[in-house]
C-alpha cells in the first residue's frame, strides 16, 4: 500500500496542480473579460457614431424637404409665367411679321420716291 509520505507528496502535487489550474482559469477569465470589455467599448463607440450619422441624415432630410417645397413653388410660378411666355412669343412673331411689312413698305416708298423725283426732273418747267 501507499505510504503516508507518498500520499502527502501526491496531495501536495495535486494542491499545486489545483492552484496552477485555478490561476490559469482566473487568468483566462480575466483575459476573456478584458476582450469582452474591449468589444463592448467598440460597440458603444459604433452606436454613438451611428446616432451621429442618423442625426446628420435627419438634417439632410429636412434640407431635402425644404428644397422639395421650394421646387414645387418654383414650378407653380413657372406655370404662371407660361401664359406670359406664350404671349411674348406671339408678340415676337407679330413684330417679326411687322418688320417684314415695314421693309416691304420702305422699298415701295423708295421706288415711289425715285419715280416722283424722276417725274419732277423730266417734267418741263412752265
Amino acid at each position: 500500500m501507499a505510504t503516508p509520505a507518498k500520499e502527502t507528496a501526491a496531495a501536495g502535487k495535486r494542491d499545486e496542480l489545483a492552484d496552477s489550474l485555478a490561476e490559469l482559469f482566473t487568468n483566462v477569465s480575466l483575459m476573456v473579460r478584458g476582450e469582452l470589455q474591449g468589444t463592448n467599448s467598440q460597440l458603444a463607440l459604433l452606436e454613438k457614431m451611428n446616432q451621429r450619422v442618423a442625426e446628420e441624415y435627419n438634417s439632410y432630410g429636412d434640407v431635402a424637404s425644404g428644397l422639395r417645397v421650394f421646387v414645387e413653388q418654383l414650378n407653380e410660378k413657372n406655370q404662371g409665367f407660361e401664359e406670359y411666355t406664350s404671349q411674348i412669343d406671339a408678340i415676337d412673331h407679330q413684330v417679326t411679321e411687322f418688320e417684314v411689312v415695314v421693309s416691304m413698305l420702305d422699298k415701295h416708298v423708295s421706288v415711289l420716291e425715285k419715280k416722283v423725283k424722276s417725274a419732277y426732273h423730266i417734267a418741263p418747267t412752265q
